[in-house]
């Protein structure tokens, strides 16, 4: 035992066996370095032509930035090319557009207008079906008139209403019409009401299936939609002829205007029109077609970022207007992107002053005609 201990004590001297060396501290591993933010992905409607439309605005002139910004009552003849040589953004068409014309003078017309033009042209007409149909109330150019909305759902529902929208949609693609200022998406269940005969008749639920349905079906034929009119027509008066005041409480438009129109919007709506409807709960003081705060619904509650377009600024509803400024000012200050026209010269010529004397910013300008050329390369209308 004594030799045993004495071999260990030796061994220990020697270092041939050691205490346990303390182990030593983990390396400090380096902080990473903060991760970029990642930028926000944009799911705009036209995103995918940012580049393109960008590099065209650069490009392009403050008066034809102008003429981008309306969508003009097609002309007569003895103003067309002074019309073409003002570069509008597009061309809306009447009935007396159409009138005992064959297929082929509708589109050597609308190829003129085109192959004129340095930016190509939104061509767009109203053809809801039943008392509003610009094209096919011209035998020459279709077999029948559609039919309204109603007289479909009655016969097919919403089935019929698809159909009748691709044959529709196939039509006006064939004559060169690339937007459709379609569907009506107020609700309106009172036939005493104005809007009714064109409305779908229905609850704010079935008029938001109507809504999608045609949106998505036009989609598909090429044709864009705009949903009209915006915030929501109700049981107002003709605001062709006088202004129409709607006293609804804002519930109201929450519970049941709004949502057609929102349907819309997701199912990929190009375009929404305002209607001229002075509503006390939004904004008292403007037609809403001139109001911020209905832009702002649109664009902020709403997450709309298509084209939002006036309603006709000839109208009574606006031409009975007393005001400060001008309706062409008022309107693209309020954030509408293109405004619906008849007297073009005069409206190009103010809003072109508005821009010259700072009183709307060019950048105001820029933000709406990007947003439409983009529209335009969305619809390939550039070759």
């Amino acid at each position: 035992m004594k030799k045993i201990f004495i071999c260990m004590l030796i061994l220990l001297l020697s270092g041939c066996v050691s205490a346990e060396e303390p182990k030593s501290p983990p390396p400090v591993e380096e902080p990473s370095p903060p991760a970029e933010p990642e930028e926000p992905e944009d799911s705009s409607l036209f995103h995918e032509y940012n580049e393109q439309a960008a590099r065209l605005l650069r490009e392009m002139t403050t008066e034809e930035k102008i003429g981008q910004i309306f969508l003009v009552r097609y002309p007569e003849a003895d103003k067309l090319d002074l019309y073409l040589s003002m570069k509008p953004g597009g061309f809306i068409m009447f009935g007396r557009d159409f009138a005992d014309k064959s297929k082929t003078e509708v589109i050597d017309n609308i190829n003129y207008c085109q192959t004129t033009s340095t930016v190509p042209m939104v061509i767009a007409v109203d053809e809801e079906g039943g008392t509003v149909v610009r094209v096919s109330s011209n035998p020459l150019l279709s077999d029948e008139r559609f039919k309204s909305p109603q007289e479909l759902y009655e016969y097919g529902g919403y089935e019929e209403i698809e159909r009748d929208t691709v044959k529709k949609s196939e039509l006006l693609s064939e004559l060169g019409i690339n937007l459709n200022l379609s569907p009506v998406a107020d609700v309106s269940v009172d036939e005493t009401d104005f809007i009714y005969e064109r409305s779908f008749g229905k609850d704010a639920e079935k008029t938001a299936t109507y809504v999608r349905t045609v949106v998505e079906a036009a989609k598909k034929q090429g044709v864009s939609s705009s949903l009209k009119h915006f915030p929501g027509y109700g049981n107002n008066v003709d605001t062709h002829t006088g202004s129409a005041t709607d006293t609804r409480p804002f519930e109201q438009f929450v519970s049941s205007d709004f949502i057609p129109f929102k349907a819309g919007i997701e199912s990929g709506a190009e375009s929404v029109l305002i209607s001229h409807n002075i509503v006390e709960a939004i904004d008292p003081g403007l037609p809403a077609s001139l109001s911020k705060n209905v832009v702002g619904i649109l664009r902020y509650d709403m997450e709309f970022t298509g084209i939002v377009m006036t309603d006709d600024l000839s109208m009574g509803a606006i031409s009975e207007l007393r005001a400060e400024l001008s309706p062409e000012v008022t309107a693209v200050t309020a954030g509408n992107d293109m405004l619906i026209v008849t007297d073009f010269e005069s409206s190009f010529q103010t809003l072109l002053n508005a821009v010259n004397s700072g009183e709307i910013l060019m950048d105001r300008i820029d933000e709406s005609v990007l947003r439409i050329l983009k529209w335009k390369y969305y619809m390939k209308l550039f070759r």
